[in-house]
């Protein structure tokens, strides 16, 4: 499989996503996990909890970073789910612990953490992002083409 052993995190709006937000994330959770990679997600509902459910369904495995102490806020739809206690800091440590990054949608988190990726050379797709300056990160069409660029990338590397 492309991508075994690597880690890709999947980034995204929790209580503001939209349907079509929910329903990318779910696919690109299912893609990752069927091309072997273990999600990564900031642990909660919305894109968050979406991406886990679509790695469930793809056979895989999904890492929650939460931002507290307690498990129960995360989402269950996770493989496991690790509290941090950092806050919104842990968005720092979700994209310095991956592979790649997959933003859907957006929300001020999810901008924090598109540009950490940024700024730290993480390969990044953006599937419906906000109005970003062109060197943001590489906006794609939907899931598939999401996944492909992160196999693309990491693939190289």
């Amino acid at each position: 499989m492309p991508l075994t052993g690597r880690y890709v995190a999947v980034v995204g709006p929790a209580d503001g996503a939209r349907p079509a937000d929910l329903e990318h994330a779910e696919e690109v959770g299912r893609l990752l996990a069927q091309a072997g990679a273990v999600l990564l997600t900031g642990g909660h509902h919305g894109v968050m909890g979406a991406a886990a459910r679509g790695a469930r369904a793809g056979g895989g495995t999904s890492i929650g970073l939460m931002p507290g102490f307690d498990r129960a806020e995360g989402s269950a739809d996770h493989t496991y789910l690790l509290p941090t206690g950092l806050g919104e800091l842990r968005n720092a440590l979700l994209v310095r612990a991956a592979d790649a990054v997959v933003a859907v949608g957006c929300s001020w988190g999810t901008l924090s953490e598109i540009a950490i990726a940024r700024r730290t050379g993480v390969p990044l797709a953006l599937i419906d992002p906000w109005d970003l300056p062109e060197d943001a990160g590489t906006v794609v069409d939907g899931p598939e083409a999401a996944v492909a660029l992160v196999v693309e990338v990491l693939r190289s590397r």
